[in-house]
């Protein structure tokens, strides 16, 4: 029979089947109550019941349900074999292969519960309970002495799995916690367990008289978090444990002192608030130690050593946003003495190179069709050879956009300006004998672009575009002037144009089980010729162009079809250019693709503005070729190259590929470039992967070597043990003597990540 209740007091009765839930144990996930229909379309504080027989006892006032009961509401199911409340004495009985299913999928169960009118308190046995992220939890007894206690005895709790994989056959958990008392204080969002035993695939392991964590239903509660434990020869044994401290609900510090053997600990920390319109996320170190080699001998004096690595991003209002980053650390090689992690990151938009830090303060506007920005910047450079006050101090940088909402003669008109001023202590050249000042620099640019895209009925597709540009400069201490003559200090100014079209063709042709696309590609460009921003000659009387913002440039397939090489305003390709290529590509019904891309510049004069070692410099610059294909699921490659221009030896090779499997995953990569006009050579291999020989058991490794230096600047080779609750790593690093790197070194970690235990607790 189905019914719904008629009696507040009645109702009452029967709404007390679900209150099961609140005897979950300490890892039970809080339901939100349903604001609009559930899923079985009840309406909300609307009940659906449904028993072989309900019985109303008027004069003892007890109702009775019995055989096959199922209860719904609000999104949980209560399913029991007898059903009874007693109203004079305000107690709920269910018993009887009793289980309550929530929205969530997780299940609890009990023999038998009794429960109070007001389901503040009550009593399960019999208890068991299985919750998100896999959690088992039973008991003997699940005790609500409130509603802001509870607790289980007897209870074993692990998010393992206890059946094998048919389902039936009992399996021992790889993990669990076993305790006489598991208490969870919801007033003190925490969880006390009194005589708790960790286990080991049933094996006791460890015996906590008294421990206690955070209650996971908590936002954030202060806390031990994962310790991790290494050995190396630099630092000898250490044990780092971080601790986690909850300052306010919009605030926390991390603490983590790194104990060492042979060297002097070093307490890393980590400082994270969130405001209304943003946040600050602020990471240190300090130690007072000296400084020590590769293999933990310590030489010199004495010092504080630290570093700071802090960022935050605002919003003023639906337009504007502002933000910083401080990156600075004492010295140079500080991250690989003490293994700091995630230290090259994006912290703002402005990025240094790779083993630099950037401190910079931004602010940005951006609407529909307009972007404004305004920054400056320092950067310390932690390179051998890297002197920090030849680097410049940049500010203000001031970038703007608009484009108009209508077109402009069929295309899109856009205005930018920008400028930029950059001061430095010390020049690079003919330092540090001289120690001459740096050149300062100022610039102001304006420019506008227009493009518009017209295509054929053929499919032939033309892209026509102009661009004109003034630039105004400012420079002074002007050095370049003591090998070359030249002024030290001059204003300048100088108007750019160029004007042309992107022209592209793409065929293609549909077979059986593929499809192939040829698309011939090219681009005209033509600039008046233009008098680059000349500092001086060198000794072997060449001109020494301003070039501050071009010098990381590299020909390849990014740029082969720009109108302007060159990534920055100081340095401009001018002259009558095409830039002429041809794209292919492959696909396959089933997944697999291929393409591959070639081209080259053609130009009417040669143009020694470009470096020597660029490949831009001839009249027909040197080859550009990419390739890239998936032949098979989970299997990819790629390639690209710059291959000389007359005799096709090459310039400059990136390839790599990377496999991933049921069985794990891999990666290769090769990087290859000759040597600059200083004679550095580039040519390194890096790979690593994952594979698991078994179901549970693997291996891991890693390694980076310097192809030119002979030495690996790191290689890692790892067993991992892993399951449904558990992954255990042993890894063994070992680096060679590298130019500017601590010499040659090894090391062992140990990490344990227990499911649910070793996550951090405080995620939000």
């Amino acid at each position: 029979m189905s019914l719904r209740r008629r009696s507040a007091s009645a109702k009452r009765g029967l709404l007390a089947g679900v209150a099961l839930l609140v005897l979950s144990a300490a890892h039970a996930h809080a339901q939100a109550p349903k604001t609009g229909p559930a899923p079985d379309g009840l309406a909300e504080g609307q009940l659906y019941m449904e028993a072989d027989l309900v019985v109303r006892d008027d004069k003892n006032k007890v109702t009775t349900a019995k055989g096959d009961i199922e209860v719904r509401y609000q999104g949980r199911t209560l399913r029991a074999q007898e059903l009874v409340y007693d109203e004079t004495k305000g107690v709920m009985r269910a018993r009887g292969q009793t289980s309550i299913l929530n929205a969530d999928g997780s299940v609890e169960y009990a023999d038998e519960i009794v429960l109070d009118d007001a389901m503040k308190a009550g009593v399960a046995t019999g208890f068991s309970a299985r919750l998100p992220q896999n959690v088992k939890i039973a008991a003997a007894s699940a005790v609500r002495r409130s509603d802001r206690v509870s607790e289980l005895n007897r209870a074993i709790y692990t998010p393992c799995d206890v059946c094998a994989e048919d389902g039936t056959t009992p399996k021992t958990p790889t993990w669990s916690i076993k305790a006489e008392r598991v208490v969870q204080d919801k007033d003190r969002q925490l969880v006390y367990y009194r005589n708790a035993v960790i286990q080991i695939f049933g094996v006791p392991l460890v015996y906590l008289p008294v421990f206690w964590h955070p209650d996971p239903q908590a936002v954030r509660k202060s806390g031990f978090l994962p310790p991790e434990a290494s050995a190396s020869d630099r630092r000898g044994l250490s044990y780092e444990q971080p601790y986690l401290l909850v300052l306010s609900p919009h605030s926390d510090l991390t603490l983590s002192p790194q104990i060492n053997t042979k060297v002097n600990p070093f307490v890393n920390g980590q400082y994270r608030k969130r405001f209304y319109s943003g946040a600050v996320d602020a990471r240190f170190g300090y130690t007072y130690d000296e400084d020590f080699d590769g293999n933990g001998d310590k030489f010199g004096d004495a010092t504080s050593r630290s570093y700071v690595l802090a960022s935050g991003a605002f919003a003023i209002n639906d337009k504007w946003r502002w933000g910083f980053t401080a990156e600075r650390t004492s010295d140079d090689l500080l991250f690989d003495k003490y293994e700091i992690g995630g230290v090259y990151e994006n912290r703002g938009p402005y990025v240094a190179d790779d083993r630099r830090l950037i401190s910079q303060v931004y602010a940005t506007r951006e609407t529909r069709n307009s972007y404004f920005s305004a920054a400056a910047f320092t950067i310390q450079g932690l390179r051998p050879g890297d002197n920090e006050r030849t680097f410049p101090l940049v500010g203000p940088l001031i970038e703007s956009r608009w484009e108009p909402d209508s077109k402009i003669a069929g295309g899109r008109l856009r205005f930018r300006a920008s400028a930029v001023a950059l001061t430095r202590e010390q020049s690079p050249l003919n330092a540090p004998p001289l120690r001459l000042d740096g050149l300062d620099s100022r610039r102001a640019t304006g420019e506008v672009d227009w493009r518009a895209v017209y295509t054929t009925n053929a499919g032939l597709r033309i892209a026509p575009y102009l661009e004109a540009r003034l630039d105004a400069y400012s420079l002074d201490d002007n050095f370049i002037g003591v090998v070359g003559v030249g002024p030290r200090s001059k204003t300048l100014s100088r108007g750019l144009a160029v004007a042309g079209a992107d022209i592209s063709w793409p065929f293609i042709r549909q077979f059986k089980d593929f499809s192939v696309i040829l698309e011939p590609i090219a681009q005209i460009a033509l600039s008046p010729e233009l008098k680059q921003v000349e500092l001086g000659r060198n000794a072997l009387g060449e001109p020494v162009y301003l070039n501050e913002d071009s010098i990381a440039f590299e020909f390849d397939e990014t740029n082969l079809f720009r109108a302007n090489k060159f990534p920055g305003y100081d340095l401009y390709e001018d002259g009558l250019r095409a830039n002429v290529g041809a794209r292919a590509s492959v696909f396959w019904d089933d997944g697999r693709r291929a393409s591959l891309l070639i081209g080259r510049s053609l130009r009417t004069e040669r143009n020694e503005v470009f470096g020597a070692q660029s490949g831009l410099r001839p009249k027909a610059s040197d080859w550009i070729v990419t390739a890239s294909a998936e032949p098979l699921p989970g299997v990819s490659f790629f390639g690209r190259a710059r291959f000389d221009a007359d005799d096709f030896t090459v310039q400059r090779a990136e390839t790599g590929a990377n496999v991933n499997s049921k069985w794990g995953y891999g990666y290769v990569r090769y990087l290859r470039d000759r040597a600059d006009p200083n004679g550095r050579k580039v040519e390194n291999l890096d790979l690593g992967g994952e594979i698991y020989l078994t179901k549970t058991w693997g291996v891991t490794a890693y390694g980076n070597r310097d192809l030119v230096q002979k030495a690996w600047v790191i290689r890692d080779l790892g067993v991992v043990y892993r399951d449904e609750c558990t992954r255990l790593d042993f890894i063994y690093r070992k680096e060679d003597t590298i130019i500017g790197r601590l010499g040659p070194s090894e090391s062992f970690t140990f990490r344990l990540t227990l499911a649910t235990l070793g996550e951090p607790l405080y995620g939000n």
